[in-house]
């Protein structure tokens, strides 16, 4: 099967620095911001469920999202992305990616979960960058 250029990937970093407000934003903040957005706002974005729990998380913790927000956000993800729920399957690729590729276990649900979307392209700034995985993905860092 060959991966689809019109879907891509994003972890939840990008999530966050959509969402997440400094209270003194620098320059590279608002970068991080307006790159974010613009990947979040095109058409064709999958994410997993690991993402909507560590976003979802995260603004409960840093900006104090209460359940009513969370609840909001879980319909936002669900109405305007895939979402790739784990399985079996998932789980056994995301073993052989992280044996394979050095990954961390976390990572390597990541790079499953694109992989199993058939997503060409998996945007993240925790990753190496122009990494190509089992050649039909390619991690990419949308802030260099």
């Amino acid at each position: 099967m060959t991966a689809t250029s019109k879907t891509y990937f994003l972890d939840s970093n990008i999530w966050l620095y959509a969402l997440l407000k400094n209270r003194q934003p620098t320059p590279e903040d608002f970068h991080k911001a307006q790159v974010s957005n613009d990947l979040i706002d095109a058409p064709g974005v999958v994410i997993s469920i690991q993402v909507v729990n560590e976003v979802c998380v995260n603004l409960t913790k840093k900006a104090r999202f209460n359940e009513s927000q969370v609840q909001s956000l879980i319909q936002d993800f669900y109405n305007g992305c895939r979402v790739i729920a784990s399985d079996q399957a998932l789980l056994t690729l995301a073993s052989e990616t992280r044996d394979r590729y050095s990954l961390s276990f976390w990572d390597g649900l990541i790079v499953a979960a694109a992989l199993t979307a058939n997503v060409a392209t998996l945007y993240s700034e925790d990753m190496q960058n122009n990494l190509r995985v089992f050649d039909q993905l390619t991690i990419t860092n949308p802030f260099l």
